[in-house]
């Protein structure tokens, strides 16, 4: 609120001083970042402009700058929220709050992008939390994985948090879900290094019958990875030429969430690699009895 005589009001309350030049466009633009951060959720252009009462020619330009320097962003509706510098800033500490929020307008554009069924996934107690999902356009083969534990060494999310380091085993013998199920941990071992390899996993019937997941890793600000993204449907549609580009959009949304998250890669991005190995049809892919034979032959 301005106040006049080079006094204006803060959304605390308190005077402070402004002068007529630079200052009081850097206090405006504070005025509506502070709109942003404290509104309970997305806030549109109308309502920015109203809660402070500048011009809408001068709320544009003003949330053009902020969009700019990453401190708001505006999600598919065109409303505004919270930006990167935020998100990079809450995740230095690697708290998974609001992960879920940051996440879904990549996990609904890898669904548009797929049609199957897509999910965002931690390492939680030896298990596999399913923390986000976009559900599949298909009726069959669609599954609600909220809220259901799975084990980590027999899908492609928890695969991938295994390859990683994130998430770790219990003790004991390796549950077998399907025929397909890697049991013996040298087996599994050999297949995390081929996911580190290739910077996905990939499974097939290992969980259920017929089931085929592709699956990335999300990484945090200083490299470690926090998350995965993953696509699943029934192995009729996810075939091995299938599972190549779908491993693709599922490498690029990830990686595009992980720079959201402060995420810097190399120089040399392997993300640019592995985007061109996924080109080829992934190990794991192969035929019931070619993988049954190959995990056989592995224990």
């Amino acid at each position: 609120m301005e106040l006049g005589s080079g006094l204006s009001q803060n959304p605390t309350g308190r005077r402070v001083v402004s002068s007529r030049g630079g200052t009081q466009a850097v206090d405006r633009a504070a005025r509506l970042l502070t709109e942003v951060v404290h509104a309970p959720g997305a806030v549109t252009f109308t309502e920015l402009a109203a809660a402070t009462g500048l011009a809408k020619s001068t709320t544009s330009r003003l949330l053009l700058a902020l969009e700019r320097n990453g401190l708001v962003r505006r999600d598919d509706a065109g409303r505004f929220r919270p930006g990167e510098m935020f998100v990079r800033f809450a995740w230095r500490g690697g708290a998974e709050a609001g992960l879920t929020e940051v996440a879904q307008p990549y996990l609904d554009q890898l669904g548009r992008d797929t049609g199957e069924t897509v999910n965002l996934g931690v390492g939680r107690n030896g298990v596999v939390e399913q923390i986000a999902q976009v559900d599949s356009v298909y009726v069959i083969g669609a599954t609600n994985w909220l809220g259901r534990a799975v084990p980590l060494h027999c899908t492609a999310i928890g695969k991938v948090l295994l390859a990683y380091g994130t998430a770790k085993l219990r003790p004991g013998r390796l549950e077998r879900r399907t025929e397909q199920t890697i049991t013996s941990r040298a087996a599994l071992e050999a297949e995390l290094a081929a996911v580190r390899q290739r910077g996905y996993a990939v499974i097939d019937g290992e969980l259920e019958p017929g089931l085929v997941a592709v699956a990335a890793p999300v990484y945090g600000d200083g490299g470690a990875v926090v998350a995965a993204l993953s696509v699943s449907g029934p192995g009729t549609r996810l075939t091995p030429p299938r599972i190549a580009e779908v491993a693709a959009a599922c490498l690029a949304r990830a990686s595009a969430l992980s720079a959201v998250l402060g995420h810097r890669p190399a120089a040399q991005p392997p993300q640019a690699v592995r985007a061109r190995q996924a080109a080829q049809p992934p190990q794991a892919a192969q035929p019931p009895q070619t993988a049954q034979a190959q995990r056989e032959g592995a224990a």
